[in-house]
């Protein structure tokens, strides 16, 4: 489940890029992505016999509405913040979302954080930043850099209500991702369609444009059906840092699909997400006095 949700975020993320670049609007990528996934997750419904559930009542389905405003937002929030600030920054602060996860982890939900976890959270994070090859030096910041903070509140908030909404109101995982699918899909047409980039000439740009498409909305899909079931499975934070092992598989992609490379400094940035990874497998085993006094 953790290596089924992270190959397919990495491969969402490279495939939106190509189409984000193809169409000029990430609002119309959104559309024609959630469009291919709404398909899937229909297909998917009707497998399970789970049609009948999209029928629910009361605050459950208002927080299932909520999930999805949250998932557009969080978007809408990034490229507000990529339109008017540095993708290095952007970038950096977005991932911010790992530490609002163990923050709301211990304040809000009273669940206890060692040291190793916290040290296997910074090790990750610095990980990362190495893998993404981002240059401190040049870091600007800007008053729109506050939209990378509200997209990181949104990823973390959406979190938890999906939680919630798992835990208390007992959804399915497939259901919750049909809501999250269909208020994001409505959201992105809507948007795209004021914003004029709903046109014949921003389609089939490039080779391939249809079959990344569907590719693209089967990774939205695989997403759906792998990251709410570890969310079911295991507590927010620690899903956020497996995701942290996002950059590593999408560098590999890049490498072998998109003309990158693979250098020394990524290579060093992948060994020290490894390792930060590894601390957390062991917080058991290192904290065990602790456990059990």
């Amino acid at each position: 489940m953790i290596g089924g949700m992270v190959l397919s975020w990495s491969i969402y993320y490279a495939v939106s890029k190509v189409i984000v670049s193809a169409t000029g609007s990430a609002s119309l990528t959104g559309m024609l992505l959630r469009s291919t996934a709404l398909i899937v997750l229909t297909a998917q419904l009707l497998c399970g016999n789970k049609v009948k559930q999209l029928l629910l009542r009361g605050k459950a389905v208002w927080l299932l509405v909520l999930i999805g405003v949250l998932g557009f937002l969080l978007d809408l929030f990034a490229n507000l913040g990529y339109a008017g600030g540095s993708l290095s920054t952007g970038t950096a602060l977005l991932k911010i979302d790992v530490l609002l996860a163990n923050l709301v982890t211990v304040f809000l939900y009273k669940k206890k954080l060692f040291p190793s976890d916290w040290l296997g959270t910074a090790v990750m994070l610095g990980g990362v930043l190495m893998v993404l090859e981002l240059d401190i030096s040049s870091m600007t910041f800007n008053v729109t850099d506050l939209f990378f903070i509200l997209s990181a509140m949104c990823v973390t908030a959406n979190a938890f209500v999906i939680k919630t909404v798992q835990s208390k109101y007992r959804v399915d995982a497939d259901v919750i991702s049909y809501y999250n699918n269909l208020v994001v899909l409505i959201l992105f047409t809507v948007s795209a369609g004021l914003g004029g980039d709903i046109r014949g000439e921003n389609l089939g740009t490039i080779p391939w444009f249809w079959g990344l498409v569907i590719l693209g909305g089967l990774a939205q899909s695989g997403i759906y059906y792998f990251y709410y079931r570890n969310l079911a499975r295991y507590e927010v934070w620690v899903v956020k840092l497996y995701l942290l092992l996002m950059p590593i598989v999408s560098c590999f992609i890049g490498v072998a699909f998109l003309g990158e490379t693979l250098t020394v400094w990524k290579l060093l940035g992948i060994f020290v997400v490894l390792l930060g990874a590894a601390l957390i497998l062991m917080r058991d085993r290192i904290n065990r006095p602790k456990v059990i006094s």
